[in-house]
Formats: C-alpha cells, sequence, structure tokens
C-alpha cells in the first residue's frame, strides 16, 4: 500500500484529520494516567496488614467511669474470653487500616540530634500479638511483667517489638534486637521483630513502621476490645460481645463495632469508587474515540465515493479498498499516539508533583497505544466494509 497518496489526501482534510489527531492524543495521556492510577489502587487495596484478618472483630466503648478504669476493663476482658467461641480478648489503642494512630519520630541519640522517620506507637495488653496474629520472627514476646502503666502517653516499660521494615530503616544491615532509640528522655530497647504490620493509614514506603509496647489495659475513658474467634463465628460474638459488655457496664457506650474484614472494606472504600470512576472514564473514552474515528470514516467515505468508484474500475479490489481505510486510520491514530505518549509523560509529571503519583511506567505507553489502535482498526472496520461494496459501475455512473 502507497502512504504518500494516503497522506496527501490527509493533507486536504488537515482540520478534521488533526481534531480526530488530538482527540486520541488526548484519549490516549488520560488512559495511560487512569490505568495506571486504577492499578496503584488495587494494588494498594491488596495490602497485608499482617493481622489474622478473618479471625478479629472490635468494639469502640466509652464511658467508663472512675479514676482508674484498669479493674474495670480487666474485668471486662474476662467476660469477654468467657463467651462461646472466643479464643483471646485484648484491648488496643488503635489497629491497621483504621484511620487511626499515635506517631512518634523516634531519636537515635539520647540528645536527640538524629532522627529516625515518622513511626506507629502500638499499644496493647497481654497477649495483643497472638490475637492480632502478628508473626514474630526474631527475638521475643513481651514477658508479663512488661505490661506496666502508662507515663502519660507513654508505656513505663522500656521494651518493645518493631516491625521488619522499620529495623532495615533504623539499623540497615545490622541486628535489631538490643537496639535503642529514644522518645522524648525515655529510652527503649528492641526485644523482638515481627515480619509485618501495616499502619492505621498507609504512607508508601513508611506504611509499615510500626514499634509495639506493652501496656496494662487501657486506664482511660474508652478502650477498642479485638476479640479473635472462629471466622464464621464472627457476627454472633460480636452481638454477644456487645450485648455483655452493656450489661456489665450500663453507663457505657458502645461508639462503633464490627469485624475487621469490614473494618478493611472501610477503609479502602474511596480507593474503590475511585477505581471505577476512572475505569467508567477510560471505558467513556474510548467509546467517543471510537465513535469520532467512525463517523470521520462514514462521512469520508461517502465524500469519497466517485474517487472509490474509480479506483474500483479501474482494478482496485474490495480488499484494497478495505486496506487503504485501514492504512489511513492507523496513520491518524500512530499520530495521535505519539502526540498522546508526551501529554501523559506531561501529566504524570504534575500528578506526581503535586498528588505524589510514582511515576508513570515506561510499559504503559504500548498500552495505551496497542488499546486505541485495536479501538480504531474496529471503529473504522464498517464504514471500510461499506466502501470495498461500492460497484464501480453505480459509483461511476455519475461521473
Amino acid at each position: 500500500m502507497e502512504i504518500g497518496p494516503i497522506l496527501s489526501a490527509l493533507r486536504r482534510h488537515k482540520l478534521a484529520a488533526g481534531l480526530l489527531v488530538l482527540e486520541i492524543a488526548v484519549a490516549c495521556a488520560i488512559l495511560c494516567n487512569a490505568v495506571f492510577m486504577i492499578r496503584q489502587r488495587l494494588a494498594e487495596m491488596q495490602v497485608h496488614t499482617g493481622l489474622a484478618e478473618n479471625g478479629l472483630v472490635w468494639l469502640m466503648t466509652d464511658g467508663v467511669s472512675g479514676d482508674d478504669a484498669t479493674p474495670v476493663t480487666e474485668r471486662n476482658l474476662v467476660a469477654l474470653r468467657g463467651i462461646a467461641g472466643v479464643q483471646s480478648a485484648v484491648t488496643v489503642v488503635s489497629l491497621p487500616l483504621s484511620n487511626n494512630s499515635m506517631n512518634f519520630n523516634p531519636s537515635m541519640d539520647v540528645d536527640g540530634t538524629k532522627h529516625g522517620p515518622n513511626a506507629q506507637l502500638m499499644l496493647g495488653s497481654p497477649g495483643y500479638l497472638q490475637t492480632l496474629g502478628l508473626k514474630l520472627v526474631e527475638g521475643r514476646d513481651f514477658d508479663a511483667d512488661e505490661y506496666a502503666g502508662m507515663e502519660v502517653w507513654l508505656p513505663q516499660s522500656s521494651s518493645m517489638i518493631v516491625t521488619r521494615a522499620l529495623a532495615g530503616r533504623l539499623w540497615p544491615g545490622k541486628d535489631a534486637l538490643g537496639q535503642v532509640f529514644w522518645i522524648g528522655k525515655r529510652r527503649f530497647q528492641v526485644i523482638g521483630v515481627v515480619d509485618h504490620m501495616v499502619r492505621g493509614e498507609l504512607r508508601g514506603t513508611a506504611s509499615e513502621y510500626v514499634a509495639l509496647f506493652a501496656a496494662r489495659p487501657a486506664s482511660a475513658l474508652s478502650a477498642l476490645y479485638v476479640l479473635r474467634t472462629d471466622p464464621a463465628s464472627r457476627d454472633r460474638v460480636l452481638r454477644q460481645a456487645a450485648d455483655k459488655l452493656m450489661a456489665l457496664n450500663p453507663q457505657m457506650l458502645i461508639n462503633d463495632k464490627g469485624t475487621y474484614t469490614g473494618l478493611r472494606d472501610h477503609y479502602f472504600a474511596g480507593d474503590r469508587a475511585m477505581a471505577w470512576l476512572l475505569a467508567t472514564v477510560c471505558v467513556a473514552l474510548l467509546v467517543v474515540t471510537a465513535l469520532g474515528i467512525g463517523g470521520l470514516a462514514s462521512f469520508w467515505v461517502a465524500q469519497r465515493r466517485k474517487q472509490i468508484g474509480v479506483r474500483r474500475a479501474i482494478g482496485a479490489t474490495r480488499r484494497d479498498i478495505l486496506r487503504y481505510f485501514q492504512t489511513e486510520n492507523f496513520l491518524i491514530v500512530t499520530g495521535g499516539v505519539v502526540l498522546g505518549m508526551a501529554l501523559a509523560y506531561a501529566i504524570n509529571l504534575l500528578l506526581m508533583a503535586h498528588y505524589e503519583l510514582p511515576r508513570l511506567p515506561a510499559s504503559y505507553f504500548p498500552i495505551g497505544a496497542l488499546a486505541l489502535w485495536t479501538i480504531g482498526q474496529l471503529a473504522v472496520l464498517g464504514p471500510a466494509l461499506r466502501a470495498s461494496r461500492v460497484p464501480p459501475v453505480v459509483a461511476t455512473r455519475s461521473v
């Protein structure tokens, strides 16, 4: 197929061809970035929290009276453990993906001249590592003596357990066991390392920077109770736990409760909605682009009816006519794709600067190009087939 005549014909329709190239370029740019953002959202939604998610239920309470609610909380825990199917029950200050966390910046020396990255402080009552399902890969768990009281918002015990990610960030290439850091003037020492745990809110590469501490059941006016049970019993256990707490503490308020899988779904509700929205935008863009390509091709077929008839009369086959329109469309789409790739890169730079989106991988460019080439060829196929069926006699009768 000679490309010269096709380019010559396109030069006579510069405005229409230029607008179509611009439409394809915009579609390519948005498609590449939207697919990348969808992929990022879906990957984030698959994050591994490190917990035994399917077996956990939780209740957030408020309203326990008294200067020290620890005895009341301990009594409540004993009662919750007595519910059929409950394997363990503890209190914690927050849960991964709960949108609630206590954060701190560790000092790497006593003078506070060198600081580590922002991390989450996790507190729990005896047995909370096992209840949550955290996997200890180095060192040991907290001893009973290390579950002590609190000094303001810090535990009295100086022992801590860190995630593997935080250990690698604070002491790269070193054994984390026995290492220390300071929070304010308080010195804490690593006694263990857990394999994996994420924060109350995801923060990119810092999402797994968590330090775990031991404390007696919360001596505040509120508590977050976490129960581990068989997945099949979660709903029943949750109902019975709420009834049990209200029966023991008539003045107590249960602010919220649910399964951990429900909490996780709630955390990613916005991401799911965004992914669906972006997917809808992608489909709409492809449909509009296909309609634009098909509409322009149909218009050109009607305009070139005489030319098609002449070509058929001098020996062009149906396949030649079909190939002509498909080649013409391929050239237009290719021009739009090339311009669209540059535009996609510029949009990604803007998103990186203002929304902390990662750099768009080069692999997304051929994906966008292939999608638009496919859409273009399918959209032009109908008009091209109609053109190939124009009879030479009918087409040349008006010449």
